[in-house]
């Protein structure tokens, strides 16, 4: 399925799926790319310009930039952290940038080593430098839900940054629920204040599905005006300095669940249950995804050949 999209999917395994793994050769990031490239997705999250001290898993992040004109359909963009980050991927031609802020102090200091104040004021900057290349900017509002060190975030807190960030220059926002304790009804509540504090700019969401609520929060943000969402084939993914943060939503399961819902996404199931099954296989290990295990629906438009 190639047709319009009601909903616009990010697929995220190349970046979030792989940076708390062993590191995979950069020729098996690449035929993963290609998989995902297959499904018919319009936008990849491809790596992250970070420290490879940080994410060795990410350490070859130029290598794989250079190889991205093979797929010249795909919007490819990447996360970076800072200012340094931001100049390496400019200078390997890779212009969609995502910046993380993390709305509590513990969690960014063990990320990124600076206060939340700190990074957020650093969105100006970083703006100026992706749009001075011709770029887009998006901010990442991490640990909107909770933090594994400061405990629960407030949604206000979530609804200032994002306010501060678009007025830095943002061209668009996510909101992550990176430890996966968010619920239906806190996602509604961060959704709509955040909505309302920047009217004016797309919204995302970044989902984690550790505790479950994964798809049950996806829906919930559908149902307050959501149409941009992060997930990854095999639900692979982990922030390393979250602990207890677990694999994100499966695009396989999202995509059934839209599709299957009668919103269109532009994503073929079957193609993504290949690649779930290929980065499985990747990895070495079983992916988080019941509708891999399972397979879908018994007709030939719903991924049956699993």
């Amino acid at each position: 399925m190639t047709g319009a999209r009601q909903v616009d999917i990010r697929e995220v395994a190349p970046r979030d799926g792989l940076q708390n793994e062993a590191p995979v050769s950069t020729e098996a990031k690449l035929e993963l790319v290609a998989a995902l490239a297959a499904t018919g997705v319009g936008r990849i999250e491809v790596t992250s310009f970070v420290s490879p001290r940080a994410i060795p898993a990410l350490a070859d992040a130029e290598l794989v930039a250079s190889h991205l004109h093979r797929w010249p359909d795909i919007a490819f963009s990447a996360l970076v952290a800072g200012i340094g980050g931001v100049r390496r991927a400019l200078a390997a031609g890779v212009t969609r940038l995502e910046y993380v802020v993390s709305a509590s102090d513990g969690h960014s200091l063990a990320n990124v080593g600076r206060t939340s104040a700190e990074s957020v004021a650093l969105i100006g900057s970083v703006a100026e430098l992706v749009h001075r290349a011709g770029g887009e900017l998006e901010v990442i509002v991490a640990i909107a839900f909770d933090c594994p060190f400061d405990g629960p975030t407030a949604p206000h807190r979530v609804a200032e940054i994002a306010a501060r960030a678009v007025a830095a220059g943002a061209d668009s926002l996510s909101v992550a629920d990176t430890v996966g304790t968010a619920t239906p009804r806190r996602v509604a509540e961060v959704v709509d204040l955040v909505r309302a504090a920047t009217p004016a700019v797309e919204l995302g969401l970044h989902l984690h599905n550790t505790r479950g609520q994964g798809l049950a929060n996806a829906w919930s943000g559908h149902l307050h005006g959501i149409r941009r969402f992060d997930s990854a084939a095999g639900g692979f993914g982990g922030c390393p300095f979250a602990p207890g943060a677990g694999g994100n939503i499966a695009t396989e399961e999202l995509v059934y669940l839209f599709e299957d819902s009668g919103i269109a996404t532009g994503i073929d199931l079957a193609a993504t249950l290949d690649a779930a099954a290929l980065a499985a296989r990747l990895l070495g290990r079983s992916a988080d995804s019941n509708l891999l295990r399972a397979g879908g629906r018994l007709h030939p438009s719903s991924g049956s050949r699993r």
